[in-house]
């Protein structure tokens, strides 16, 4: 019974966080397999679902501080919140991420396996690396926060019509959605430049992909720098204008007058009314004045 406890206590401790029914809801098939891979590397498990929103930050911000390392299995939204919950405890408990969402730009930015038994293969054989956090007023986001045009496309797409197309979900949704579309008037200040403009499209991010739809630059992203890059899609007013702003976003080309992108450390951005915002693909009601600040390698992923 002694050499038991002994050999008990010398595993790692590892909270598991997982919410059964993101993506194509297989995270449940696949966790019998995925805590076996966990135990044979000396990691003794405990099991957190998800039963609702604000479950995960609700888990994390409890109990985060007492694992050695928490796991996230689930999509972009169930990984803010356990990450919003590490944060807000004050907790540097290192984190994994199984991807299991219909997007997964957060996994595809850090070459993370979107094959879920490998993805928890590279956390047990993985090594650490330091993130920034966005803050945007009192909430944060770990690769976007964005507005306009097809931002909303996260949360307003059904969860079946997701988990039966998985991503092509998004772009059956937006064609419905194109009357919605409209301008933003909004003014920007990043790092005392002033932007002002109409723009159908923003976003403040820490990633080389957004919504599967803008891919950055590599070299123009380090996920770790300090730094947010901004990415501001003026109006167009005419099919040329369109034109110009899809071969950019297309060829990665971002020099068409319609597009600005640039790189900043903190932000502010004032409207005269409030506009949606999505935070890791989850709404978020806006304010006339945004605040946005980097938490410079405040988090610890492991992958």
């Amino acid at each position: 019974m002694e050499t038991k406890l002994k050999a008990l206590n010398e595993l790692k401790k590892m909270m598991l966080i997982i919410n059964p029914v993101s993506g194509r809801r297989t995270s449940l098939r696949f966790l019998p397999d995925i805590i076996r891979i966990f135990n044979e590397n000396s990691y003794f498990v405990s099991v957190f679902p998800t039963g609702k929103r604000g479950d995960a930050t609700a888990f994390a911000y409890t109990y985060s501080a007492d694992f050695d390392i928490v796991v996230c299995i689930g999509g972009d939204g169930t990984l803010n919140e356990t990450v919003t919950g590490i944060v807000k405890a004050g907790s540097t408990t290192p984190i994994g991420y199984i991807p299991s969402g219909s997007t997964n730009d957060f996994a595809m930015c850090h070459g993370i396996s979107f094959d879920m038994l490998t993805a928890a293969m590279n956390i047990v054989t993985g090594t650490a690396k330091s993130l920034d956090i966005g803050k945007f007023g009192d909430k944060y986001f770990n690769y976007v926060s964005a507005f306009g045009a097809f931002s909303w496309l996260s949360y307003t797409t059904s969860q079946n019509m997701k988990n039966v197309l998985g991503h092509s979900a998004y772009y059956i949704d937006a064609v419905k959605d194109i009357p919605k579309l409209k301008s933003h008037h909004l003014k920007f200040v990043a790092d005392g430049i002033s932007y002002e403009g109409d723009y159908i499209f923003g976003a403040v991010c820490n990633t080389t992909s957004v919504a599967g739809a803008f891919q950055l630059p590599d070299n123009m992203v380090d996920t770790s720098d300090g730094v947010f890059e901004v990415l501001l899609v003026h109006n167009p007013h005419s099919l040329i204008d369109w034109q110009s702003i899809l071969t950019g976003v297309l060829t990665e080309d971002y020099s068409s007058p319609f597009l600005e992108l640039f790189n900043a450390k903190s932000l502010k951005i004032q409207s005269d009314v409030c506009t949606d915002w999505s935070l890791d693909g989850e709404r978020l009601d806006g304010t006339p004045e945004i605040e946005f600040s980097v938490l410079e390698r405040r988090l610890t992923l492991i992958s």
